[in-house]
């Protein structure tokens, strides 16, 4: 005889909750993943591709006295472009040194690019990128790493 019984069956497992890696873990830097950005007197792309992308590295200024040192992060839609970052030698005194760490997710659109931009050898700025989702927000695993 048949029973008109609904019996539930819940799946408590990390598969069933969407995602088996933790942040922290896939949106780590890996060499085969990431790039090195370094920019000194220069405007340097920083990443062109629609998605997101994990920005970390240090930006500094050595005030010699003479030169004031200038640095920025900028995205640009190819009509117009923002700082996102900017940071500003202040003072006179010679060989004064500021750095500041980056650390941030950026989201691009397609046709964005973010650069970083140094207006001279004063200012240079040292990063390393990575593309941790596509513009669909597809999670990107580091290469080399296949989660079980």
């Amino acid at each position: 005889m048949a029973q008109n019984v609904i019996v539930p069956v819940i799946d408590l497992t990390g598969a069933a909750e969407g995602s088996t890696v933790p942040q922290n873990l896939q949106t780590a830097h890996s060499f085969a993943s990431g790039t090195s950005v370094f920019a000194q007197n220069a405007t340097v792309t920083i990443a062109n591709t629609a998605g997101f992308w994990r920005i970390t590295g240090l930006m500094q200024q050595i005030n010699n006295g003479s030169t004031a040192a200038d640095c920025s992060i900028t995205a640009s839609d190819g009509l117009s472009t923002k700082t996102v970052f900017r940071s500003v030698g202040i003072g006179t005194n010679s060989d004064t040194l500021s750095q500041y760490a980056v650390d941030f997710v950026a989201f691009l659109e397609s046709g964005d690019t973010w650069s970083a931009v140094s207006t001279n050898g004063q200012s240079p700025i040292s990063l390393f990128v990575r593309q941790i989702a596509d513009v669909n927000g597809n999670l990107v695993n580091p290469i080399g790493f296949t989660p079980q």
